[in-house]
């Protein structure tokens, strides 16, 4: 008999909020934290606003949050994402065994020092070339080796090993978007097969730096609706033109069903289904039928033991990018059929933005959340309906129905393909 795998801890730090409870009243009141780009001057990019996570500090968190003075942002993020998550637990380390104590994380790379690079660049220009002897000399003198060291990204993994004494599995997947849901299925299977009790699982990313405008500006991916950032992520509308780049984390604690109850832990959800495909299509661009999301999708309810009318709700992938959109529909209209037209969608980049890596997680928590409270948080900025996207998108205002399932989709540059299942928790 296959090990259930519940939810017992949640933890998120978004644009929106920073912590689950200030993140969902935001969601559910159609709020939103993009705006301008602070974390650098973006005046001469095409893309100058962001759904940047404001006043973070992490000292509410750690005690010695110097300890991590040389980590980025991402680390911070998935320290106090996950903080929350195991607070939120109720789980002490003396109700787990530490070897059965794992880790699994969707986290991109860290930021670079960009200050010190520009000085060495700067310092090294010769005759409109770069002096690469001399850029080495500077580079190993300045540059701080512990800081390289922790752009790497698997680090927040590290760091909440070592923070929580998790001596079990310890992973991080870096597949783009669908990072943190890929690492919140395979986190399930690592429990289901019986090679861990407990998995903190979840994402954390921060792409707000001169190279991650840059990068997604060269493939036009970014919305350039500078005027009126808080309408600029449009998921599904007819005008979208592309998606608004984020921050943040979010984390859960994923349990064996009779370990939890062991400890009379609360229990959120349930993972029901897991779902994992490759388009084999191009690394930049979604498969044009949507194959690998259809194959995915029907993968996850093959594995939860559902119908295509037992899914309540789906929380897009819902990126705002004119193809992907209109992709993402296609494939749920092929999965679900008919159903897909009685099945409310709806995306929360529309208020936070795309938290890359991190997004799934925070995606996830989102649907452990819509079925606690039978709220489904809406599509924002839906204004203009586009014949190709013809679903029922939840548009600009919440609504309240019985959530008992819900699907998350995630999809990720390379043609990954993520979907994952949950479900009220039924003993």
């Amino acid at each position: 008999m296959r090990r259930r795998v519940v939810v017992t801890g949640m933890g998120a730090i978004t644009p929106v909020g920073k912590d689950i409870e200030a993140m969902w009243q935001v969601l559910r009141t159609g709020g939103s934290g993009i705006g301008r780009i602070t974390h650098f001057d973006a005046s001469k990019f095409p893309t100058r606003i962001a759904a940047e996570v404001k006043d973070f500090d992490l000292s509410r968190y750690v005690d010695d949050p110097q300890k991590y003075a040389f980590s980025g942002r991402n680390v911070t993020f998935a320290i106090a994402a996950a903080t929350e998550a195991v607070r939120h637990s109720g789980l002490l380390a003396t109700q787990v065994d530490p070897t059965r104590f794992g880790v699994y994380l969707g986290a991109g790379e860290g930021q670079q020092d960009f200050p010190v690079f520009m000085k060495l660049i700067s310092e090294a220009r010769k005759d409109g070339t770069i002096d690469l002897e001399h850029f080495t000399r500077a580079g190993l003198r300045e540059l701080n080796p512990v800081f390289e060291m922790e752009q790497e990204p698997n680090m927040p993994a590290g760091h909440l090993a070592a923070l929580f004494n998790a001596q079990g599995p310890n992973l991080n997947c870096l597949t783009a978007c669908a990072a943190s849901s890929q690492a919140i299925g395979e986190a399930t299977e690592i429990i289901r097969r019986g090679d861990a009790d407990v998995m903190l699982s979840g994402g954390a990313h921060s792409m707000i730096h001169p190279f991650g405008v840059t990068g997604f500006n060269l493939l036009t991916a970014l919305s350039t609706h500078n005027d009126e950032p808080t309408r600029a992520s449009r998921p599904f509308d007819k005008n979208r033109d592309g998606f608004v780049l984020g921050e943040g984390a979010g984390m859960l604690i994923l349990e064996e069903l009779e370990h939890a109850r062991a400890r009379g832990a609360h229990i959120c959800g349930e993972i029901v289904g897991y779902g994992s495909t490759a388009d084999a299509f191009r690394i930049t661009d979604t498969h044009p039928e949507g194959r690998g999301a259809v194959s995915c999708i029907r993968m996850a309810l093959r594995d939860a033991g559902l119908n295509t009318d037992q899914i309540d709700y789906i929380n897009a992938h819902g990126t705002s990018t004119d193809v992907n959109d209109r992709v993402e529909t296609m494939a749920i209209r092929q999965a679900l059929g008919n159903d897909a037209y009685q099945t409310p969608v709806s995306s929360i980049k529309s208020m936070m933005g795309h938290l890359i890596a991190a997004a799934g997680s925070v995606e996830a928590i989102t649907c452990l959340l819509t079925i606690r409270d039978d709220v489904i948080p809406p599509t924002m900025n839906y204004e203009t309906p586009d014949p190709e996207c013809d679903l029922d998108y939840v548009p600009n205002a919440a609504r309240e129905a019985t959530v008992t399932t819900a699907l998350s989709n995630s999809f990720g540059f390379g043609g990954q393909n993520i979907s994952l299942i949950f479900a009220a928790f039924e003993g």
